[in-house]
């Protein structure tokens, strides 16, 4: 069994890779351009943020007071802040799927949490989160169910409507206080540490009023198998172990220390690799910038030890190839290979680059966020824009990728499981045919 400090460290290197490659320094950079001058849908498709509401349609439905409020949380939404903060899942730290998040409420609670329109964020089914895109839309209801969606009902552990700081570019400078940061621990309740219980009479105050709730306790989830329930006596609060599905439920957003202020204070991030609106919150008087991760390859050809020698293997006119061979002694070395023979370790390593690059995980980390764009550059710079995929573990990460948009294409249409698509990860569905690394991904 791991211990607490090993279950912690393995969150924390989850987290600090997903603050690696999840929300990038140009997602955040284009999305605040796009704010800046009020384009808060262009902010959204910037972001990989589907918008499935018109504010049209609420007006009808709803009237013009709640579609006015509407619109402006929509001006101050920060998508690629919605996306940072969304939750996440282990081992590879994509977008929890599946998943319904309000995000703002207009009106008073009814029974279940209906009874009020909702504006919600949802992520889609495992099997449809192609490029980790998030969707925007108006519940107000059952009749508002998305059909495709495996839950369209918005969560009661996961709801952001209580901690607009996670979303709303007006009060992201709340971050610090709400997370518990600016005071010292004190842990009355016995949970294991990345766990506020400081905060939690505050945030679970907050919750009975805004469900207008006459008990005086809230249900608190410590993970899949511990509960406590928090109870208010007299003047302070008090925490039991036990469990009750008709209390309120402690939005994790509340129950966790996020995971930011815990990569800051273990110095596995740096402040200018945060988000700029959570790190101006963590840090007054910061700098609200962030730096652009420097991962581009570098343009010298690599070292092979090769028959006693060093030799170099680079790109030459758009393809990885060996520099210090002559073209004849190539030919005659892949003809050799297609024989069955030992070719040169010069071209050997260009045969790995192809199939299993030392970079694959990084590239296939890319890919699983979606930063398709940034995953085709890597495998260009790796092998040249005009080269030919070999069959692999690359190529099939590739492929992959473009039949998981196909699948998510499919979500999107309503055609959810009435067309499944192969992935390429099973070697029996692989094709025979070669493909180019931009087609497989933008065919």
């Amino acid at each position: 069994m791991r211990s607490p400090a090993a279950n912690a460290d393995s969150r924390l290197s989850l987290w600090q890779r997903v603050r690696e490659y999840a929300v990038l320094p140009d997602m955040i950079q284009a999305a605040t351009a796009r704010r800046s001058v009020g384009d808060w849908a262009g902010a959204c498709a910037v972001t990989r943020v589907d918008v499935d509401l018109s504010l049209r349609a609420v007006v009808h439905r709803h009237g013009r007071e709640l579609a006015a409020r509407l619109r402006d949380d929509l001006r101050h939404l920060v998508p690629d802040l919605l996306r940072w903060h969304l939750p996440r899942t282990a081992p590879d730290g994509l977008l929890r799927p599946g998943l319904t998040v309000t995000l703002a409420r207009y009106g008073p609670p009814g029974r279940g949490g209906t009874g009020a329109a909702q504006l919600v964020a949802r992520t889609p089914p495992a099997w449809a989160d192609a490029g980790q895109r998030i969707s925007l839309a108006v519940w107000a209801g059952p009749g508002d169910d998305a059909a495709a969606h495996p839950h369209p009902r918005p969560d009661r552990r996961f709801r952001l409507d209580l901690h607009r700081h996670l979303w709303d570019a007006r009060r992201a400078g709340e971050l610090r206080v709400r997370s518990g940061a600016d005071l010292p621990a004190v842990d009355p309740a016995g949970p294991a540490h990345g766990y506020p219980a400081h905060r939690w009479p505050a945030e679970a105050a907050l919750l009975l009023r805004a469900e207008e709730s006459t008990g005086e306790a809230v249900a608190v989830r410590l993970g899949s198998r511990r509960r406590l329930i928090l109870q208010r006596r007299g003047g302070g609060w008090t925490a039991r172990s036990g469990r009750s599905t008709a209390l309120p439920v402690l939005p994790d957003a509340a129950t966790r220390t996020p995971p930011d202020v815990e990569l800051l204070r273990h110095r596995m991030i740096e402040l200018d690799r945060l988000h700029p609106l959570v790190a101006s919150a963590l840090a007054p008087g910061a700098p609200a910038t962030v730096r652009a991760r420097d991962d581009r390859p570098g343009d010298q050809p690599r070292l092979v030890d090769c028959r006693g020698a060093r030799h170099r293997i680079g790109l030459v006119d758009g393809v990885l190839a060996p520099l210090d061979h002559d073209p004849a002694e190539v030919r005659r070395e892949e003809l050799l290979a297609t024989l069955t023979g030992t070719p040169l370790p010069c071209l050997r390593a260009i045969d790995e680059a192809h199939r299993r690059p030392e970079s694959l995980p990084d590239i296939r980390a890319r890919l699983d966020h979606g930063d398709l764009p940034g995953a085709v550059a890597a495998v260009e710079a790796l092998l040249g824009p005009d080269a030919l995929l070999r069959h692999g573990e690359l190529r099939a990460e590739l492929e992959d990728a473009a039949l998981r948009r196909i699948s998510h294409g499919l979500f999107r249409a309503g055609l959810a499981g009435r067309c499944p698509v192969p992935s390429t990860r099973d070697p029996r569905s692989a094709s025979d045919r070669r493909s180019h690394p931009r087609h497989a991904l933008f065919r």
